[in-house]
C-alpha cells in the first residue's frame, strides 16, 4: 500500500507552529539573560552608592576639623551688605575682593625694607561688618619656611560700623607678633583715615589714599613725641587681583 501524503495546509501549519515554539524558547532564554544582567547592574549601582556614602561619612568622621572649618566660613561670611548700612556709611565696600601689594617698611633713618603681600576683604556677620586677612610675605613665599617675626604679618582686621559715633571701629590682630591695635575709621574727602593708639600708647594713623577701582596706597604713620610730626612707618601699594574664574 502506498503511504498517504498529508495535505499541504497541514504541513504548513505544523511548520509554523514549530517555528513559533523555537522562537518562544529563544525569547525566554533572552528574557532570562536580560533580567540577570539588569539585576547585576542594579546590584553594582547600589553597592557603589553604599560605598560612596560610607566613604563620605568616614571622611567627615576622620577629619572633623575640615568639617568645622567649612561650617565656620559658611556662618561667618556674607554675600551682601546688610540693609542697615547705607551707601554713604559703607566706606569700605569697595575693598571687597583680593589685592596684591608691594610693601615698604621704613626704619627711623628712612631706609626702606621692600617685600610683598596679599590682602583679602569680605563681608561677614550678616553683612554688618567687613573683615580682612593681611599676609606679608604672601602664602606663596611662606611654604616650608621658618620666617622671622620682623616684617611678618598674618593677621586680620574686623571693621564694624558704630551708628552712635557715625564711624567705623577697627581692630587689627597679628598673632605672629601679638600686636593688637584699635582705631576709628572715617572718610575724609577722597581718603579713609583711621586713627588710634599703638601698643605703647602713642597715636597712630592708618590711611587709604589714591583710591581707584583697581589700586590704592595704604600708609601707616606714627606721631612723634613732639605731637606734631607724623613719621611714615609702612606703605602698601596695592593692586586688585583679577578674578581668574
Amino acid at each position: 500500500m502506498e503511504a498517504r501524503s498529508l495535505p499541504l495546509a497541514v504541513l504548513i501549519r505544523s511548520s509554523s507552529q514549530e517555528i513559533e515554539m523555537r522562537e518562544g524558547a529563544h525569547m525566554k532564554r533572552y528574557s532570562k539573560a536580560y533580567i540577570f544582567i539588569g539585576a547585576v547592574l542594579l546590584f553594582a549601582a547600589l553597592t557603589m552608592t553604599s560605598i560612596s556614602r560610607k566613604w563620605s561619612v568616614a571622611k567627615n568622621m576622620s577629619n572633623p576639623q575640615e568639617q568645622s572649618y567649612s561650617s565656620l566660613l559658611q556662618a561667618l561670611g556674607s554675600s551682601a551688605r546688610s540693609n542697615e548700612l547705607t551707601d554713604q556709611e559703607d566706606i569700605y565696600g569697595w575693598l571687597i575682593g583680593g589685592w596684591e601689594a608691594t610693601v615698604y617698611d621704613y626704619a627711623e633713618n628712612g631706609t626702606a625694607h621692600e617685600s610683598s603681600g596679599e590682602w583679602h576683604f569680605g563681608r561677614v556677620l550678616e553683612g554688618r561688618a567687613i573683615q580682612d586677612v593681611w599676609i606679608a610675605p604672601p602664602r606663596s613665599q611662606r611654604r616650608d619656611k621658618t620666617l622671622s617675626k620682623q616684617y611678618n604679618r598674618y593677621g586680620t582686621s574686623l571693621r564694624v560700623y558704630d551708628r552712635e559715633t557715625g564711624a567705623w571701629r577697627v581692630t587689627w590682630f597679628n598673632p605672629v607678633t601679638g600686636v593688637r591695635n584699635d582705631l576709628i575709621g572715617r572718610r575724609q574727602g577722597a581718603d579713609i583715615i583711621q586713627e588710634g593708639l599703638s601698643a605703647d600708647g602713642h597715636k597712630i594713623r592708618w590711611s587709604f589714599k589714591d583710591i581707584t577701582p583697581t589700586s590704592f596706597r595704604w600708609l601707616g604713620e606714627y606721631l612723634e613725641p613732639d605731637g606734631k610730626t607724623w613719621r611714615l612707618q609702612a606703605e602698601f601699594r596695592a593692586r586688585k587681583i583679577e578674578d581668574r574664574r
